[in-house]
């Protein structure tokens, strides 16, 4: 796949799938109306909107190192040719999944609603479920030793503090 075709793949499957779960969804769950409460409270408020776009641009970016190294998108439809280890993935296994979850805690915050909580919680579990039925082994089979080293040196949920050098 050439780099246009990777771009526009990703962006439709941007679009469809993390514009679904962290931004339709959590819509149709609050209208994203400030919940009662602690709305008033405005640290929270603002954590909120600093989650929520530190999750956004953690997305973008990890999306973005699909097409420029991976050169094939997140859809399981058109993986990628190679491995994706660089830039936030040097940190972090499933960098989308968590830019999602953070986005949605994100959302959570700034609009106070719980709702966003819990749904955060089966969208997490979903992701594991995923990872560990289907990702893990579908790039073992395509990566082999290079994905069995990349998942040995790089944690798939919580960062390292340093980045991950595959040539070390």
């Amino acid at each position: 796949m050439d780099r246009r075709g990777a771009a526009s793949g990703s962006a439709l499957f941007f679009a469809l799938a993390p514009g679904t779960v962290a931004g339709l969804v959590p819509w149709l769950l609050t209208g994203w109306q400030v919940g009662a409460g602690f709305a008033h409270w405005w640290p929270l408020r603002v954590l909120g909107i600093a989650v929520l776009i530190a999750g956004a641009l953690f997305l973008v970016q990890a999306f973005a190192r699909f097409v420029r190294e991976g050169l094939g998108t997140p859809a399981p439809v058109a993986p990628p040719v190679h491995l994706v280890v660089g830039g936030i993935y040097r940190y972090v296994r499933n960098p989308m999944y968590v830019a999602v979850i953070a986005t949605i805690l994100g959302q959570s915050l700034l609009l106070w609603r719980p709702v966003l909580l819990g749904y955060a919680v089966i969208v997490a579990a979903a992701m594991v479920a995923f990872v560990i039925g289907y990702e893990q082994p579908a790039l073992t089979s395509r990566f082999g030793a290079e994905y069995l080293a990349y998942r040995r040196a790089v944690p798939g949920w919580w960062p390292r503090l340093t980045p991950w050098h595959p040539d070390r």
